[in-house]
């Protein structure tokens, strides 16, 4: 009888650790979402996601870059950052424009969605794309380029805890909160421009995004995404130019991007070295200039290492963030993926016009 006692006492422990580990978790996802609440109310600038191989996801770096390619380029990118702090961070983006000569125009259309937290708030967007060439001379080549997009943001409310479900002690239960019915999706409209110039070699470009800063509140509040702004360029130099005529020569492309969405600056500065079909790289991206008043320090976000491949028209990349600020390894850093077909048809007609294409600097095949 006292053994059985003691089994009975021990399934009933059992069974209250596990209902306690189970409140744990419920009041953990109720302050998430209490935290991401509070932002909304405060109107706290959201930050656009962001690329560690940007010269991967030209369109989602710069609209003038539409139609850059020679003919047809299609673009996938992915990203999961630090994983291992509430879910994290995981960005997707699709893309495709086409290099129209005859009318010295690219065209684009990009794709771009992404989610944070255990109620996986997040954020997709469809917009068009266009450029438009201006040949300034043999060597160089002007290109403004346009952005308009329709975006929507919300959290997924199955995934959703309040403090009514907790009392409950099961969070299958619907909740009566009426916060839960004020939390609705927002649609906006969206807008941005850029401007590219750019030889066989070099490449210097500006953008600007969210130019109209739209609303993206879900709780029909005022809460303005701010606008982005980025200066950025690179270039791609061959390492011989002997008399010896060479199938595969080495190459260095070094770039950079300065960019600005409300209080948040950072650089990324770096240069991929080439060796078809191979590519390595290293990046450091931060604002060595400010110091981070909290911690005292230069600021800082991450190393990046990256490795790349091509095969015929197929380019692929991976990139990896070493998290270097008060985060630290625990963060889990971040995974990048890429990947870039180009189709085109060598035998096309020229253009009508008497117009010499300049294809921009790419980062894996040469032109």
């Amino acid at each position: 009888m006292k053994a059985c006692n003691k089994r009975i006492s021990a399934q009933s422990n059992t069974t209250v650790r596990s209902g306690e580990d189970r409140l744990k978790g419920l009041a953990i996802n109720t302050f998430f979402l209490f935290f991401i609440l509070t932002s909304l109310t405060n109107q706290v600038n959201a930050q656009d996601p962001q690329f560690s191989q940007f010269f991967a996801a030209p369109l989602y770096l710069n609209p003038a870059f539409t139609g850059t390619t020679k003919e047809h380029r299609f673009v996938a990118n992915y990203r999961n950052q630090w994983r291992n702090v509430a879910n994290g961070y995981v960005t997707y983006a699709f893309s495709y424009d086409y290099n129209m000569r005859d009318a010295r125009s690219g065209f684009g259309l990009m794709a771009t969605a992404d989610k944070a937290g255990a109620v996986e708030m997040g954020t997709k967007s469809v917009g068009f794309l266009y450029s438009y060439k201006i040949k300034l001379s043999n060597n160089w080549i002007l290109t403004p380029g346009l952005h308009f997009a329709y975006g929507s943001r919300g959290i997924d409310k199955d995934k959703v805890v309040l403090l009514d479900q907790l009392s409950y002690g099961d969070a299958t239960i619907a909740s009566n909160d009426p916060l839960v019915f004020s939390l609705k999706d927002h649609d906006y409209f969206d807008f941005g421009s850029g401007l590219l110039l750019y030889s066989k070699t070099f490449w210097i470009g500006a953008s600007a995004f969210h130019m109209n800063q739209p609303n993206i509140s879900m709780i029909s509040d005022n809460s303005e995404l701010a606008m982005k702004t980025s200066i950025h360029g690179g270039a791609r130099i061959r390492l011989y130019n002997g008399p010896f005529r060479r199938n595969i020569v080495p190459s260095i492309a070094p770039s950079f991007i300065l960019k600005k969405q409300g209080s948040i600056e950072q650089l990324d500065l770096g240069v991929n070295f080439h060796y078809d079909p191979v590519m390595f790289g290293m990046w450091y991206r931060g604002m060595p200039s400010k110091q981070n008043l909290e911690e005292k320090n230069i600021s800082q976000d991450a190393l990046i290492f990256l490795v790349g491949m091509k095969h015929k028209q197929l380019e692929f990349g991976y990139s990896y963030d070493v998290t270097l600020s008060s985060l630290g390894p625990t963060s889990g850093g971040a995974h990048e993926v890429s990947l870039t077909y180009h189709l085109h048809n060598p035998n096309r007609r020229r253009p009508k016009v008497k117009y010499k294409d300049i294809p921009c600097p790419t980062f894996l095949l040469d032109n």
